[in-house]
C-alpha cells in the first residue's frame, strides 16, 4: 500500500479532517492534502510525528509492503451506510413538511441546519466507504 493511500486510511480511521491532522502537526492543510494525493511527502521528521500521532511505526508508513485488512472496516462502514439512509428517509420526510406552506420558520431554519449536520456525516461515511474501496482496489492491483 502507497504512502499516500495509508494516509488517508489512517486520518478516516483516527476520525480526523485534514485540518485537524495539520493543525496537529503544525502543517497546513494543503500540505496534509498533497501527501493523501501523493503529490508530496513528509519530511524524515514529519514521518516520526505522524508515527507518534497515528500510533503506528515509521516502517509501517513508509514500506509499500506494508498491507491493511480493511474487510472488517468496510463492512463497517457499510453498515453505517445502512444505518444513516434511515436518516435520509426520516430528511426527506421533514424536507416535505417544512416546504409545505411555502415559508421557512425559524423552528424550520433550525431542522434545516440540523438536516444539512446529517446529510454532512452522511457523506463523510459515503467518502470512507470510497477510500476503502480504492485501497482494495489498490491492493488487489498490487497483488496481481
Amino acid at each position: 500500500m502507497l504512502f499516500a493511500d495509508k494516509m488517508v486510511y489512517l486520518r478516516r480511521q483516527s476520525g480526523c479532517s485534514q485540518e485537524m491532522l495539520a493543525e496537529a502537526l503544525n502543517v497546513s492543510r494543503q500540505t496534509v492534502s498533497k501527501w493523501e494525493l501523493g503529490t508530496s511527502l513528509p519530511t524524515t521528521d514529519m514521518i516520526v510525528a505522524l508515527s507518534d500521532y497515528f500510533h503506528v511505526s515509521t516502517d509501517f508508513l513508509l514500506r509499500d509492503d506494508f498491507q491493511i485488512d480493511d474487510s472488517d472496516g468496510l463492512a463497517q462502514v457499510v453498515i453505517k451506510f445502512l444505518n444513516s439512509a434511515q436518516d435520509m428517509d426520516r430528511i426527506s420526510k421533514e424536507l416535505v413538511m417544512i416546504a409545505k406552506d411555502g415559508v421557512i420558520d425559524e423552528k424550520e431554519q433550525t431542522q434545516l441546519e440540523s438536516i444539512m449536520t446529517t446529510i454532512d456525516e452522511v457523506q463523510a461515511v459515503i467518502n470512507e466507504i470510497q477510500t476503502l474501496l480504492k485501497i482494495s482496489k489498490n491492493k488487489a492491483e498490487a497483488n496481481n
